[in-house]
């Protein structure tokens, strides 16, 4: 009786075999995700980022100008866009993250490289994701050397070779001067913190009701899906004011974060953003029969979140296709939005773009959670 049987064992195997293809959830998160995980960090992910969304002020249009611009678009960092007038405009592109970089060449620059002058290039840099800009500035150096190479003659040629350049390059980093990466990553931790939190806590707590019985009895009422589901989600809408507060005291009192912007621009945009995730929740109530698939699913959409939305690795670096995905993770636009606010002083006018995006998906997904709810009651 006590030695080991092949048969009770094979009996066992095969039982959990069984209820491992009966539980199609939590099969396909095991083969999924891992894919997913794959699929992301192999292809997905850059943290050199390339292309860059550049401006220039052409005060200067002479060859050496030229060879500057050539040659920081031959690197491969910078993408012109196109012209910009004065550098009022140049910091409004980049406080409404319509460029990371503006280029101003001064008015005569040429002539006063020929009479050695020393004149200065300024670059504009968005520092407020410093791993976004840190590989194109650090190339400038050698994009300079390569112009004074290829353009200039006779003496000043000679600078190429170790002497001082005959001009500089200045970069004034935008909005996070000092690099400090917590500066950086402490305005997006709100997003993935309220990510996790609100589609997790949504979804187990409904799918908890199913798993008692007591959700029977509320489809049973005349509730319709509009009212359940605003009835189910806005208790937890508390929960983001209170893990939002705490964020902010936090970030202002340890970690020294500025907030610039305009306080409403950052309600509405936080309100929003809870909804959107609460919705999610929802949603995936919708699809799992219980708590551990719910916790499953929760993970699924938040490993997007971290990956996809330019919090952990430059979104500016991901391949277009991986970008198009990363606008359908509503943490994607409330990063835009917070850091806009809180680092760069933007107003409910500069960030109606991601406002905009946040309603699309809150309506995509309202709509799909209501259609599967519905099917719930048949």
């Amino acid at each position: 009786m006590n030695a080991f049987s092949l048969r009770r064992f094979g009996a066992v195997l095969y039982k959990e075999f069984i209820q491992m293809r009966r539980d199609r959830i939590t099969f396909a998160m095991m083969i999924g995700l891992p894919i997913v995980q794959l699929m992301l960090f192999g292809f997905a992910i850059n943290a050199d980022p390339r292309h860059l969304p550049t401006l220039v002020e052409m005060g200067d249009n002479g060859p050496l100008s030229r060879a500057v611009i050539a040659g920081m678009r031959n690197s491969g960092y910078f993408d012109f866009r196109g012209p910009v007038a004065g550098v009022a405009a140049g910091e409004e592109a980049l406080r409404r993250g319509e460029a990371n970089f503006v280029v101003v060449i001064p008015p005569d620059f040429e002539r006063d490289v020929i009479r050695g002058r020393g004149p200065e290039i300024l670059v504009a840099a968005d520092a407020s994701d410093p791993s976004a800009t840190g590989g194109a500035v650090a190339a400038l150096s050698g994009i300079v050397s390569v112009a004074i190479r290829e353009t200039l003659e006779g003496p000043l040629r000679a600078s190429a070779g170790g002497a001082p350049p005959p001009f500089s390059v200045v970069v004034h980093r935008e909005y996070n001067p000092e690099g400090k990466t917590s500066t950086n990553i402490v305005p997006g931790l709100l997003a993935i913190i309220l990510s996790m939190t609100m589609v997790m806590i949504t979804a187990v707590a409904i799918v908890k009701e199913s798993e008692r019985g007591t959700m029977e009895m509320l489809i049973a009422t005349p509730v319709r899906p509009m009212e359940v589901m605003l009835g189910k989600i806005l208790p937890y809408v508390f929960v983001g004011y209170v893990q939002t507060i705490v964020f902010l005291l936090a970030a202002r009192v340890v970690f020294n974060v500025p907030f610039e912007g305009a306080p409403l621009a950052f309600f509405v945009g936080f309100n929003l953003f809870i909804i959107v995730n609460l919705a999610l929740g929802f949603l995936i109530s919708t699809a799992a029969r219980s708590q551990m698939q719910a916790m499953q699913l929760s993970f699924f959409t938040i490993l997007p979140s971290i990956l996809l939305s330019g919090f952990m690795f430059p979104f500016a670096g991901m391949p277009g296709w991986a970008q198009v995905l990363g606008m359908g993770v509503p943490a994607t636009h409330f990063l835009l939005i917070v850091r806009k606010v809180m680092l760069k002083g933007g107003e409910l006018a500069d960030v109606t773009h991601e406002l905009f995006a946040l309603g699309i998906i809150l309506v995509v997904i309202s709509a799909i959670a209501m259609l599967r709810y519905r099917r719930t009651l048949d």
